[in-house]
């Protein structure tokens, strides 16, 4: 199964880098440029300064249920008391969810659902455990409850994350949000303690879809509430009792019961998830905030609201008898510094479209359990005070999160989106509040967006911002086009069960250095792959920095093309891919399917037709040994010993003559007809191009061959087009076909 890899690098450019030779063998819609970017993206100086905004809305009706039939006509949109002209609706109804596929686990998305729900609208799950307000006990109950709704509950275009809070770490994100409900059920067993992460065995990923490898989060799925026996049984005695000596480890001294102590917990909690809470104004859309904890003593904050009982009485005489400096008003009313702490921190969930549903589990504890744990207060009013205030509800005495939670699901299972434009914003992330009006059938309610950052400058972000906005495009398929950028992937057969996939992206330079002035340049390179589940198989990530010297004129006029690679079993995939200036935020990311096939005689295959000829000299940054992992591959790219490296996209002059190498597996012997069409983007077949067949060379390896052919660009205009290549048995007349987008210009 394939490493995962991430690292950073520096690359010394001394003079202009023109670079077109060849490596050595080693081992190993959304927004184009100019339109609309949404309103928690960056906007640049050389773009349009519109600004999309999105607002979800939910409508309930007298019943519970949600309200279906709403039209553009019926919503009224204002910000800051102006109305807004609407120009874009759309309605998302995930009711009925989609049954599963007969080799599908339940719970687990399948990918023909990931992409086809619009970013903003899809529901989203953090899971968030409270792990310094619980005791060990009642979190290890609530792993089982959050796991079930996991996989039992949500729609298969739902994503969820999982993370953690402690006074010692703050809020801590385990798995980002991600439709893997495998790595997301790793994340909630071990709550972000990873042994095989804390000893090197498994590489950590920046972006955080993966804290497992694929192969040991296969088991991820079965149900939580399974016995498992025998080694089942002993290995998860041995996962529960590294979580609970982990969680103990985190938890601070619970029996200090000093109130000034407790205050201080108190306001590092608030201040703590506030900041989260502003961080996840990245992710589009609304928030549903699943908070475990059992809540902190609430009457230090709210105060004490029973009219009888002793202290009451003692309070009463004391105000009757003059002498009121003998009562405790923090203790009676709440302290007001808390309050505002606390509510500044609700303010900037509802300011992100978060919406806290709070979990109670104490109440997922045994009597006996209750009876020997926590001697903190009671923190449900603490608890319902924080969900009631962004829109949610508290969920108590109960072990079973579906019957609860259905509710919250049903509710909003059917999603208005409203997008208005501003092209008049400051830019300088300010906060906008936003009111909706509609006509509403009689008892209907309606819940929505309170408001919107203004964009930030990419620079002024923190680190988790910049990691949710990467892992948010990724997850979504988001086209950003800030930057331009061409993919070549294609599967090479490395052993009987694996196949090893370069990756080729190619990143013209004068976008990427667009209002760029440093004189070192970082760019992210992110390679995700997914199965047809939405499982993630692998990935790569690398930073490069380029000391540009004097090469800056090289890379605008040339570009970066970097190489790296998935090891990958037989199957469907879709790999995902995001690059960035790491300095100014600009982004391009793209998304292609692949198939891996299993390469068996009775299998031919034809890989993309790989050009060998470069028009363009690009600065060619190789993955790091330590990305590439210590697998010993031959390289891939070579004819007749001669190693070279293709063109994700060709660049061709209409006059010219161009090699080409064509690889394919399983073709049988003797001769073979080649035979190759041009098409238009849109697919329509159009005259012109040539295809000649140079030799069938010998590669020493059974069942592999590679064609060297020309390619001539007769009678096409400039223009981007598409490259159709069919090889044909004559004896069998069994045709394979492959394809690559190419450009001509004059």
């Amino acid at each position: 199964m394939s490493q995962v890899r991430h690292a950073s690098r520096t690359v010394l450019l001394a003079l202009v880098v023109l670079l077109a030779a060849p490596p050595l063998p080693a081992a190993p819609t959304r927004p184009g440029p100019g339109d609309p970017a949404p309103a928690n993206e960056t906007a640049f100086e050389d773009v349009s300064q519109v600004v999309a905004v999105e607002v979800p809305v939910n409508v309930v009706g007298r019943d519970g249920k949600p309200v279906r039939g709403l039209t553009a006509a019926d919503f009224e949109v204002l910000d800051a008391g102006v109305a807004q002209r609407i120009t874009g609706f759309d309605m998302v109804d995930l009711d009925p969810p989609a049954s599963p596929g007969p080799d599908q686990p339940a719970g687990q998305p399948d990918v023909d659902a990931i992409d086809v729900i619009e970013g903003t609208a899809r529901r989203h799950f953090l899971l968030l455990f409270d792990l310094s307000f619980s005791t060990p006990t009642a979190i290890l109950k609530a792993r089982l409850a959050a796991r079930d709704f996991l996989l039992s509950s949500l729609h298969p275009s739902d994503l969820a994350a999982v993370a953690t809070y402690s006074i010692e770490q703050g809020p801590r994100l385990v798995v980002t949000f991600t439709p893997d409900r495998a790595q997301l059920a790793r994340a909630i067993d071990t709550l972000g303690f990873n042994p095989a992460t804390r000893e090197g065995a498994f590489k950590s990923d920046p972006l955080r879809f993966m804290i497992a490898p694929p192969a040991t989060t296969r088991v991820e799925l079965a149900s939580p509430r399974s016995s498992p026996t025998g080694r089942g049984q002993e290995l998860r005695t041995q996962r529960d009792q590294a979580a609970t000596e982990y969680i103990s480890a985190l938890a601070t001294t619970s029996e200090r019961d000093e109130r000034t102590f407790e205050r201080s917990r108190i306001t590092t909690f608030t201040k703590a998830l506030a900041a989260m809470a502003r961080t996840l104004d990245s992710v589009n859309g609304r928030k549903q905030i699943v908070l475990f904890s059992e809540g902190f003593d609430s009457k230090l904050a709210l105060g004490r609201h029973e009219t009888g009982g002793d202290d009451a009485e003692l309070e009463n005489q004391a105000t009757l008898t003059g002498r009121i400096w003998m009562n405790d008003n923090d203790q009676r009313f709440g302290n007001t510094e808390l309050q505002n702490d606390l509510n500044r921190m609700l303010d900037e969930f509802r300011r992100a479209d978060c919406v806290i549903q709070a979990v109670d589990i104490g109440g997922l504890r045994t009597s006996s359990e209750a009876a020997g744990g926590s001697s903190r207060g009671n923190g449900q009013e603490g608890l319902f005070y924080m969900a009631n205030e962004t829109g949610g509800e508290l969920f108590k005495d109960t072990n079973n999160l579906n019957l609860q939670l259905d509710s919250v699901l049903d509710r909003t299972s059917v999603t208005y989106l409203l997008t208005f434009e501003r092209s008049d914003l400051k830019l300088d992330g300010s906060y906008h509040r936003i009111k909706v009006k509609a006509k509403l059938p009689p008892g209907a309610r309606m819940s929505h967006r309170a408001g919107y950052y203004e964009p930030r400058p990419f620079k002024d972000l923190d680190p988790l911002e910049k990691s949710l906005l990467a892992s948010n495009a990724i997850v979504n398929a988001t086209p950003r086009r800030d930057l331009d950028m061409n993919l070549l992937v294609a599967p090479f057969r490395s052993n009987e069960t694996m196949a090893y996939v370069p990756v080729i992206i190619e990143v013209p330079g004068r976008k990427l250095l667009a209002g760029h002035t440093d004189d070192k340049l970082n760019v992210e390179f992110y390679g995700y792959v997914n199965d047809r589940l939405g499982a993630m198989r692998a990935f790569f990530s690398e930073v490069v920095s380029l000391d540009m010297g004097k090469g800056r004129e090289g890379i605008e006029e040339g570009g970066i093309k970097y190489y790296g690679h998935f090891d990958l079993e037989p199957g469907d995939y879709r790999v995902r891919v995001l690059v960035r200036n790491a300095d100014t935020g600009r982004t391009v990311v793209s998304t292609t399917p692949i198939h891996v096939p299993t390469y068996t005689p009775a299998d031919p295959v034809l890989l993309p037709p790989f050009f060998m000829d470069e028009q363009r000299s690009w600065l060619l940054v190789r993955e790091s040994s330590e990305v590439a992992g210590r697998q010993s591959v031959v390289y891939p790219f070579t004819v007749n010993g001669e190693p070279y490296v293709p063109s994700a996209k060709p660049v061709l002059r209409p006059e010219g003559q161009s090699k080409l190498c064509l690889v394919a597996y399983n073709l049988g012997s003797g001769s073979v007809a080649l035979d190759a069409h041009v098409t238009g983007p849109d697919g329509k077949r159009l005259p012109g191009g040539r295809i000649d067949l140079v030799e069938r060379t010998a590669t020493g390896i059974a069942g592999v061959d590679k064609l060297l052919a020309t390619f001539e660009p007769t009678g096409l205009a400039a223009g981007d087009y598409v490259l159709q290549v069919a090889v044909t048995d004559p004896a069998t007349g069994a045709a394979e076909a492959s394809s690559l987008p190419f450009q001509v210009q004059r």
